[in-house]
């Protein structure tokens, strides 16, 4: 596929996804989420696939959808949730409404000192339906969430970093090299383990600790009959850094 709106490029283990809309500040549309939902679907089949940096071209994020087009933000935000790989938000400017919803959408968010965030939708007499109310009370706390959906007020990257929204906050010219170095961190890890650890805590969000548990103790014997579980053990023995084949 073609794609217009985004730009997608591998490197390694690495894989970059590119908001292209610069002169629209990235604004999410229909087609946008087609080409988002294709490339996710790529990605989940490429075993070699470790870790998924998201960014925006120019000087944005995303400024969320179109007007006339939330439904498509709140696609957009299901497609990058349905990756299978670690996605780091390399944020930088604004990270508005939907554009915001992507970025709770990854595992891990950076974002540059003038980077804004904000869900508006209230301000509209909407609410937002591309999982804000769900995703933010489970990264920032119930209190603050309603705080930040109920008022539509933006706040900026300190702010974010306080309340525990992202990771880490530098500069702009340092974003890109901080979510690689992340990545590399990452992708030392055995890559089975990896999508198992991400299942097993998104999913138990969902469930009572009882069942989390019991999740947790399926997916941790299951690992135990991977070949990168036994080279793991190796490794460690012969005190030497694992080569793990994703098997």
């Amino acid at each position: 596929m073609h794609y217009k709106t985004i730009i997608h490029e591998k490197k390694g283990q690495v894989c970059y996804i590119t908001l292209n809309r610069p002169q629209l500040g990235n604004a999410i549309n229909t087609q946008m989420t087609r080409e988002l939902a294709d490339v996710c679907r790529t990605i989940n089949q490429d075993e070699e696939i470790s870790v998924v940096i998201l960014k925006g071209a120019g000087g944005a994020f995303s400024s969320g959808s179109e007007p006339q087009e939330c439904e498509a933000g709140c696609d957009a935000s299901r497609a990058i949730a349905s990756l299978e790989r670690v996605a780091i938000a390399a944020i930088d400017g604004d990270a508005l409404g939907e554009g915001l919803e992507l970025a709770l959408a990854c595992d891990i968010r950076i974002a540059t000192e003038r980077a804004r965030f904000c869900l508006p939708h209230t301000a509209y007499g909407l609410i937002p339906g591309g999982g804000g109310t769900q995703r933010l009370p489970r990264l920032v706390g119930k209190g603050k969430a309603l705080e930040m959906v109920l008022t539509a007020e933006p706040f900026d990257a300190q702010e974010a970093f306080r309340i525990g929204l992202v990771s880490k906050v530098v500069s702009p010219e340092e974003l890109l090299q901080e979510a690689e170095e992340w990545a590399k961190r990452i992708i030392t890890c055995g890559p089975i383990a990896l999508r198992y650890a991400k299942e097993a805590v998104n999913k138990g969000l969902d469930l009572t600790l009882e069942q989390g548990l019991r999740l947790e103790a399926d997916l941790y014997f299951l690992i135990q009959t991977t070949e990168d579980r036994m080279e793991g053990i190796r490794a460690f023995l012969e005190k030497r850094p694992p080569q793990f084949k994703g098997e």
